[in-house]
């Protein structure tokens, strides 16, 4: 398993994603996050070479909806292809981004994340990579949401 930034040859991979209706409240498919903004960096979870999982670290003015703590990044469209999940990937792939924001983004101190009250599964997998819940919550177009913080600096994963 590995974590890359998104480069054009993934293209074909991602566009065969797929996931179930009860999950697409709660993030994006891969596909519609590629042709982002300033300040958002696309990443590929990869098993063997091949993409099975997507999400977007961004360093733009969006992380400020979230901390107001300066070298923050945000963790949004998280998600694992849906014939891929149920094997471990999303749990490893999020156990890797301490080593990898470290690697790549060097100057960031901490990724903050959003998770809807209603999506448990992911509050657990956030969690149970390391994560932290900040006690701060915000209204999302879908209900509130659970601010969540993983600090890189000396952190460890479980």
């Amino acid at each position: 398993m590995e974590l890359q930034k998104y480069q054009p040859h993934h293209i074909e991979r991602l566009q065969e994603f797929s996931l179930p209706p009860e999950q697409l409240p709660f993030t994006s498919l891969p596909i519609n996050r590629l042709e982002g903004s300033a300040g958002e960096h696309p990443i590929v979870i990869l098993n063997q070479g091949i993409p099975v999982g997507f999400f977007l670290l961004h360093s733009s003015e969006r992380v400020r909806e979230y901390t107001d703590l300066p070298k923050r990044m945000l963790l949004t469209s998280f998600s694992i292809n849906f014939s891929d999940q149920g094997k471990g990937y999303a749990k490893e792939g999020l156990q890797l981004l301490i080593d990898f924001v470290q690697q790549e983004f060097p100057e960031c101190l901490e990724i903050v994340l959003a998770v809807n009250h209603r999506n448990l599964a992911a509050q657990n997998l956030y969690k149970k990579a390391g994560f932290l819940d900040t006690g701060n919550r915000k209204n999302g177009r879908i209900g509130e949401q659970y601010i969540l913080k993983l600090p890189i600096e000396n952190a460890k994963c479980v």
